[in-house]
């Protein structure tokens, strides 16, 4: 009776250990991603980046608990565990240090890798092995019992995380709190763990037999090099269609954490339900829904950016999890014997890894757009196909007419993600992706020969546009015109006077079509490719008569480091896809605006949104700060060129701002100001 209450007492501690290791290792994903995303100029490819680093962590954690479970006697386990838990304990906290910031825009995913391991490296490594091989010890301690509902409560605990992140701990808790906070629990975990350790070893000095609990009928023995390889695809197929949704939907809405932690709650929970019983699958209802919603998927890709925010993350998100529902499911049914636990789940997250640097590193070189989400379905709709002809369950006569069918509609798929590649081809001058996402330089032809015109796409969204005919081309167009706020601005702050003008964002450099002789223009980007298309497809920046000088990199960053500029106008106009990073519109960049402006200078905001309406959060700052906010709305002119543009226009004067815009009639806002800071930002609080 002492026994069994001591193996019922190991095994509350196993749960405890798993469950804790599992919630601080998907704390401190989006803890991570958010400290330094203001860093790396708000890009999409900041959390992509961070995902591959964890994901990769994860595969060496799991060969350490696969090596050790093998290879180590129990007592030379717990002891080597119980070491590198100590080692992790020096490396807290987990704070990145202010020297990690870029200074310059090269190579930022190795720097953001570089960083991601000296600062979490150590403790996500031991947290991310912490599953197999507590598994691995429940093995040896409790004979006959299955461990795999251990891996269902680990993946509990990440759900826990994640849900409680965007609503409960990033609302409440500063970053800089957030980090105190977690390597606090990560010392509990590490008392705990090493607790487990001391008692796994004295119960299992003598090795035990294994029970053959949950033998896979298909595969009795030792598992062969065909099924390692279907756990293989089975494990990264999920994690290419998590990473891929993930990054279109961020692209077209926001890079913000909520984005990134709904989808890889909802890869989690297909791990949570698959693992804990087979009742939670049926492969019919599944794969019927996989078909349908990755079909709508594709459709949506095609349909352009003006598709409704609700209707691409429910269409998106739901396709994510009925495909990782298909593929864990499947992945369930051929779990091996718990004797080779650790391979399986080695193999697991190879996979994992394996999509993280498919997404992460080999598709933005061998890519010129977004298509890995394509090639997810496409791996998805094969992958689906050789379970079929794996099984032998499969009657003749149903697998003579199913078969077929798959390679059908394998064929109809890839026909048509193929086709929207020569779509998206037509009519472009240039391409090119790197890090910052993918650009494209396209002609727009019109009857009109004068009315002509060559554009920047950034994604699926227009970043300027300019008259091809030579008597117009120098016409600001889109968002710019003569008619929107910061045009209004340009024409009408001292006019006949130099003007120092900051730009943040360059574009194709529409605003240089206000240039004059003696002006002072300062533009920063961080793209470098936006740079070289701007001066190479259009000719607002040769055709402008103002000293120009383009500083390449975050040019948050940049201001932070410069001496006060002295501008007589500053215009924030760095945007992402249809997102603004948050980062450029907190209190603390406000700050750093106001440093670099003259006393009576003015900056200027571009707002306009499909999803969000930011005017509550620049009036919010303005009040925040003591400064005179006007908001400026402009209607679309056909004939110019031009867009309907919402432009946030603040000043320390009121009568500067009159004297430069007019008067404005008062905007009402739906929704009471907002201040937004570093620590603390929320596009809940500003969807349309």
């Amino acid at each position: 009776m002492t026994q069994r209450s001591a193996g019922r007492g190991l095994a509350v501690a196993y749960c405890a250990t798993i469950f804790l290791s599992a919630f601080l290792l998907f704390q401190v994903q989006p803890l991570i991603g958010k400290y330094i995303l203001p860093w790396f100029g708000g890009s999409p490819a900041v959390w992509t980046t961070c995902m591959l680093v964890f994901q990769v962590l994860l595969f060496a954690g799991y060969a350490y608990a696969h090596v050790t479970t093998q290879y180590l006697s129990p007592r030379q386990q717990g002891f080597l565990h119980i070491a590198l838990l100590l080692l992790a304990l020096v490396a807290l906290p987990i704070t990145p240090d202010p020297s990690w910031k870029p200074t310059n825009s090269d190579w930022p995913a190795l720097k953001i890798i570089l960083l991601t391991v000296a600062c979490v490296g150590l403790p996500y490594f031991i947290l991310s092995s912490t599953g197999p091989l507590l598994q691995g010890w429940f093995s040896r301690t409790h004979e006959g019992q299955s461990p795999y509902r251990l891996y269902s409560l680990s993946n509990l605990g990440s759900l826990l995380a994640l849900i409680s992140y965007p609503f409960v701990v990033e609302p409440s808790f500063s970053t800089a709190t957030q980090s105190i906070m977690w390597s606090v629990l990560f010392a509990a975990f590490a008392l705990l763990c090493a607790g487990s350790a001391v008692t796994m070893w004295r119960r299992a000095s003598i090795p035990v037999k294994q029970s053959p609990v949950a033998v896979n009928v298909l595969d009795p023995g030792r598992p062969t090099w065909g099924m390692a390889g279907l756990w293989f695809g089975l494990a990264m197929t999920p994690s290419v269609m998590l990473l891929a949704t993930t990054n279109q939907v961020c692209l077209d809405v926001a890079v913000i954490p909520f984005l990134w932690v709904l989808p890889l709650a909802l890869y989690l929970l297909t791990f949570i339900f698959c693992f804990d019983s087979d009742r939670w699958y049926a492969r019919r209802p599944y794969s019927i829904a996989a078909a349908v919603l990755l079909f709508l998927t594709v459709f949506l890709g095609s349909q352009g950016s003006q598709t409704s925010l609700t209707l691409q993350v429910v269409v998106y998100f739901s396709a994510l999890f009925c495909t990782c529902m298909v593929c864990h499911g499947e992945l369930v049914a051929l779990k091996p014997n718990p004797k080779y636990l650790t391979s399986f789940f080695l193999t697991i997250s190879a996979g994992g890894a394996a999509g993280g640097l498919f997404v992460g590193l080999l598709a933005p070189l061998v890519f010129v757009s977004y298509y890995e989400l394509q090639f997810g379905i496409v791996g998805f709709a094969i992958l689906y196909m050789c379970l079929r002809l794996h099984e032998d369950k499969v009657r003749l006569p149903v697998a003579a007419w199913c078969q077929p069918l798959l390679v059908l509609a394998i064929t109809a798929v890839t026909v048509g993600i193929f086709s929207q590649f020569g779509r998206r081809a037509t009519g472009s001058v240039a391409v090119a992706r790197n890090f910052y996402g993918v650009l494209k330089v396209e002609r727009l032809p019109n009857p009109q020969a004068d009315r002509s015109m060559v554009r920047l796409a950034h994604g699926r969204i227009e970043h300027g546009s300019q008259f091809v005919s030579p008597d117009r081309r120098r016409i600001p167009t889109a968002y710019y015109s003569e008619s929107s706020g910061v045009g209004q601005l340009m024409q009408r702050l001292r006019p006949g006077q130099p003007k120092h003008v900051g730009i943040v964002g360059l574009g194709v450099g529409t605003l240089a079509a206000y240039g004059q002789p003696g002006d002072r223009f300062r533009l920063y980007e961080i793209n470098p490719d936006v740079i070289s298309m701007a001066q190479e497809y259009f000719t607002f920046l040769r055709d402008c008569p103002a000293e120009q000088t383009i500083v390449t990199g975050d040019a948050r960053l940049a201001l932070e480091f410069e001496e006060p500029q002295q501008f007589d106008i500053l215009v924030l106009d760095a945007f992402s896809g249809d997102a603004i990073p948050a980062h450029l519109l907190t209190k603390e960049a406000l700050i750093g605006y106001l440093r670099h402006l003259k006393p009576d200078g003015l900056l200027a905001c571009h707002i306009s949104n499909l999803h969000f309406d930011l005017r509550p959060v620049v009036v919010g700052l303005a009040n925040e700060l003591k400064l005179i906010s006007q908001i400026h709305i402009s209607e679309a002119n056909p004939d110019t060129g031009s867009f309907k543009a919402v432009w946030a226009l603040l000043a320390r004067d009121a009568t500067v701002l009159s004297a430069s815009v007019g008067i404005a009639a008062e905007t009402r806002l739906q929704r009471n100001p907002i201040v937004w800071t570093d620590d603390r930002s929320n596009l809940f609080e500003v969807l349309w």
